[in-house]
């Protein structure tokens, strides 16, 4: 029996200790994760639904919070001026979250594009929502454009075979315009700071 209990007592001393371990060792490398996936996921991403923006997308990011909850804002300037921003939203595919960075031109009040950041999707089925041929849909909608719950725009059409796939990139979308007003709102916030 004494055995037992010191075999027990060692077993949660040493997992314990890796516990501790890991834990200290993910917040060491946690900021350069970060970083990392800020510039090799998400940037690339940015670049294409911002494209034509004149300063650096990622140095000039913000990060505000809406509803508790932290969301990282890339911000497009031309001529030093805002005229876009793009921010991450998730929607609900087939095989589990999609993330898309969708972008938006604030003088047009239109969708400059989506980008899909990722997505567990089926290979060749569901990930065609990854292509150019279904993104390239969403740019140039207004602001205003409805998207029912569980459906994609008028405008939109559903890849064949991979809808479950297109509703969550719609979900995304619909999501991203309802956080819209709000981000305009922070950021101006931001930007009347900035001038005082």
């Amino acid at each position: 029996m004494r055995e037992i209990i010191r075999m027990i007592v060692v077993l949660t001393v040493i997992s314990t200790v890796c516990g501790l371990v890991l834990s200290g060792y993910r917040r060491l490398t946690a900021e350069r994760i970060e970083q990392q996936v800020l510039m090799n996921v998400q940037g690339p991403r940015v670049e294409v639904v911002l494209q034509g923006a004149d300063n650096d997308l990622i140095a000039d990011r913000k990060k505000i919070q809406i509803n508790g909850k932290d969301l990282l804002v890339f911000i497009g300037k031309k001529k030093g001026g805002p005229y876009a921003v793009a921010y991450e939203t998730v929607g609900k595919g087939f095989g589990g979250d999609i993330k898309v960075m969708v972008g938006y031109d604030l003088d047009l009040n239109t969708l400059t594009g989506v980008q899909i950041i990722s997505h567990k999707e089926t290979p060749g089925v569901g990930s065609r929502v990854e292509g150019r041929q279904f993104t390239r849909r969403f740019r140039g909608l207004h602001v205003n454009t409805d998207v029912p719950p569980n459906q994609c725009p008028e405008e939109i059409d559903a890849i064949s075979g991979a809808t479950y796939s297109s509703l969550g990139v719609c979900e995304a979308l619909r999501k991203s315009l309802a956080l819209l007003p709000k981000v305009k709102k922070r950021l101006q916030a931001f930007e009347d700071g900035s001038r005082s």
